[in-house]
C-alpha cells in the first residue's frame, strides 16, 4: 500500500451503511493501522525514525503490506485530516471493522508508543482518545472477549 492508494480513504470518512466486501473490510485496516500509526509517530510532535521502522513493521506484520518511510510521513502530516481528525475517522468506521481489527490497532498503538521507552504526556492523550474513539472497553484492550463456555 502507498499513500498514493489513500485517494478512497476519504470515501471512508464518508461511508454509508452499506456492507463492505470482504476486500474492501483488509483495505479498510489497513488504512487504519497506517493512518493510526502515522499520525502517532507525530503525536509528541518529534517524529523520531524509530517510531517510523516500527509503524513499517507493525504493519508489515498485521497486514503484510510494505509502507516506505515517506508514505508513513506523509501520512502523519495528512491534509485529510482537514476533512475529519483521526479521532472523528475511527468513531466512523468502529462498526465497519471486527472487534479483532479494533484490538490489532489498539495493540499496534502501544506497541509504537513504547518502542522509544519513554512515553510522553502527547502519545497518553493520542492512545486514550484512539481506544475511545474505537469503542473499546478495558476488557477488550485486555484481550477478554466473549466467547463460549466449553465444559
Amino acid at each position: 500500500m502507498s499513500v498514493s492508494n489513500l485517494s478512497h480513504v476519504l470515501k471512508f470518512f464518508r461511508l454509508s451503511d452499506k456492507e463492505l466486501t470482504a476486500e474492501d473490510k483488509k483495505d479498510l485496516v489497513e488504512e487504519v493501522l497506517l493512518m493510526t500509526l502515522a499520525r502517532a509517530t507525530s503525536a509528541d510532535f518529534n517524529i523520531d525514525p524509530v517510531e517510523v521502522e516500527v509503524a513499517q513493521a507493525v504493519i508489515k506484520e498485521a497486514t503484510g503490506s510494505e509502507i516506505s518511510t515517506q508514505d508513513i510521513r506523509i501520512a502523519a502530516i495528512s491534509d485529510l485530516y482537514k476533512e475529519a481528525t483521526i479521532e472523528k475517522y475511527l468513531s466512523k468506521i468502529k462498526s465497519k471493522i471486527d472487534l479483532a481489527d479494533r484490538q490489532l490497532v489498539a495493540e499496534s498503538l502501544l506497541k509504537l508508543i513504547r518502542v522509544d521507552g519513554k512515553v510522553s504526556p502527547f502519545e497518553i492523550d493520542f492512545y486514550n482518545s484512539v481506544v475511545n474513539s474505537l469503542g473499546l472497553s478495558p476488557a477488550e484492550l485486555a484481550g477478554l472477549n466473549q466467547s463460549p463456555i466449553s465444559r
